[in-house]
C-alpha cells in the first residue's frame, strides 16, 4: 500500500516506537501507584517524555505538560475551562470540528459569543479584519496552525502578538504540525498549545496532551484516582495531577517518547524538508493537469505537507476508493471534520481528496500517485 493519508495519522512509524510499547507493556506498571520496580519504571518513563516534550515546545516547567488521549480531548479541556458566559471568543474558517463544536456547545449552553475569521481565495486567515472583530468583552482566540484541509499554515506569530497586546488568551491547535514545525511557546505567545501523538510527533494513538504557561489555570476536567492525597474529597491541585485524573496511557506514551528521540535523532529540519520536496514534487506535476482543481495557497514557502484536490465534477470518496481499489493508494475523501473550509470552497456536496505526505513515502511512491491521478482524470473527464 502507498500510504498518503498522514494528515489523518501517521501509519509508518520508527521502529523504535513499536518496540518501546511492546517492551512497556512486558515490563511497566502504573505509575504513581506504588514504589515497586515496575511502577518506578513507568514514573520514569512518563516523566522523562514530559521533559521531552516541554523541551520540544519551550515549556519551562514540565509539571505544565499534562497527557491526554489526543488532541480533542485537550481542546476541549482548554475551552471548557478558559471560556465562559459574557465572554467573546475569536475562531477562524480553517478550523477541525475538534475545535468549533467545543465552541459551538459553549455558545448554545452558556451564551459564549463566537466570532468565526474569514479566508481569502485560497484558504489562507483574513489577519487585516482581527482589530475589525475584536469586542470588548473578547478573552481570547483559538486557532489551527495549519490546516487539515489545504496544508495553508496560520502565522501565530502575529496572532501571539496581538493577543498579548489585547490581553486575550491564545489557544493553538497543533495537531498537523506538532513534531514537523517549530514551536516555541514563549517567543510565540501561545498560552496553552494542545497537540496529539499519533501524526508528525509519529506516536501511537491514544497519546497527545497540552502544554500551559504556569499563569493559567483550569479546572479539572475530571476527577478520580490520582495515587496521592487519596483521603481528600477533591482531586489535588497540584500539576499535573490536577488535569491526569485516572491511569495515563503509560504504554503509549512510552511509544511516543522513543518516537520523540528518533524526531531528534533525524532532525526536524530534515523531517520537514523531506516531506515539504513530496508534496511540492506532487504539486507541481498535478497541476498542470487540465481537470484538476487544487485548494490551498501554494505560494507559502512553507505549509503542511497536505495536497486537496477534485478531479473535476467527481464525487471525492469515489476518486479515493478508485485510488485504493485500482493502485493500491490511501488517501482521504469527504469534509476532513473542516467543515468552514468546504463551505468557503464549496465542496461541501463533491467533498475533496486529501493527499498527505510523509517521511517515509518514496519518490517512487510519489511518481506512482501522480500518474494515478492523470490516469482517472483521462478516463473520467
Amino acid at each position: 500500500m502507498i500510504y498518503l493519508d498522514s494528515a489523518a495519522t501517521s501509519f509508518h512509524k520508527p521502529e523504535a516506537v513499536a518496540d518501546a510499547v511492546y517492551n512497556a507493556i512486558r515490563h511497566m506498571g502504573n505509575s504513581g501507584r506504588g514504589g515497586h520496580t515496575a511502577s518506578l519504571s513507568a514514573a520514569r518513563v512518563i516523566y522523562g517524555t514530559r521533559k521531552k516534550i516541554a523541551n520540544l515546545f519551550g515549556v519551562s516547567d514540565p509539571a505544565q505538560v499534562v497527557f491526554t488521549a489526543n488532541s480533542t480531548q485537550s481542546l476541549n479541556m482548554t475551552i471548557q475551562g478558559l471560556f465562559h458566559a459574557g465572554d467573546h471568543v475569536i475562531t477562524t474558517a480553517m478550523e477541525h470540528n475538534s475545535v468549533l463544536r467545543p465552541l459551538y456547545r459553549k455558545e448554545q449552553q452558556e451564551g459564549v459569543s463566537l466570532s468565526i475569521l474569514p479566508c481569502d481565495a485560497c484558504g489562507t486567515v483574513r489577519y487585516d479584519l482581527l482589530e475589525e472583530y475584536l469586542q470588548p468583552n473578547t478573552k481570547g482566540i483559538v486557532c489551527t496552525h495549519a490546516s487539515n484541509v489545504t496544508g495553508n499554515m496560520v502565522d501565530i506569530v502575529r496572532i501571539g502578538a496581538f493577543c498579548k497586546k489585547h490581553n486575550l488568551y491564545f489557544v493553538v491547535d497543533a495537531s498537523q504540525t506538532a513534531g514537523v514545525f517549530s514551536i516555541d511557546m514563549e517567543q510565540m505567545g501561545i498560552d496553552v498549545l494542545c497537540f496529539t501523538g499519533h501524526k508528525s510527533l509519529m506516536g501511537p494513538q491514544g497519546t497527545g496532551g497540552l502544554c500551559l504557561q504556569k499563569e493559567i489555570t483550569l479546572p479539572c476536567f475530571c476527577v478520580g484516582g490520582s495515587g496521592v492525597q487519596s483521603y481528600r474529597k477533591i482531586h489535588p491541585e497540584e500539576m499535573p495531577t490536577h488535569l491526569e485524573a485516572g491511569t495515563l496511557n503509560g504504554h503509549g506514551i512510552a511509544g511516543l517518547s522513543a518516537a520523540l528521540d528518533w524526531i531528534t535523532e533525524t532532525g526536524m529540519d530534515n523531517i520537514r524538508a523531506q516531506e515539504q520536496k513530496h508534496m511540492r514534487m506532487f504539486y507541481e506535476a498535478v497541476r498542470q493537469i487540465p481537470q484538476i482543481k487544487i485548494y490551498g495557497d501554494f505560494s507559502q514557502s512553507e505549509r503542511a505537507p497536505i495536497v486537496t484536490l477534485n478531479i473535476g465534477d467527481n464525487p471525492a470518496e469515489e476518486v479515493c476508493d478508485a485510488l485504493a481499489e485500482r493502485y493500491d493508494i490511501a488517501t482521504r475523501g469527504g469534509a476532513h471534520c473542516a467543515p468552514l473550509m468546504h463551505q468557503h470552497f464549496q465542496t461541501e456536496t463533491q467533498g475533496a481528496v486529501r493527499f498527505s505526505f510523509s517521511y517515509f513515502n518514496t519518490e517512487e511512491e510519489i511518481q506512482t500517485a501522480i500518474q494515478a491521478v492523470r490516469e482517472i482524470a483521462e478516463e473520467w473527464t
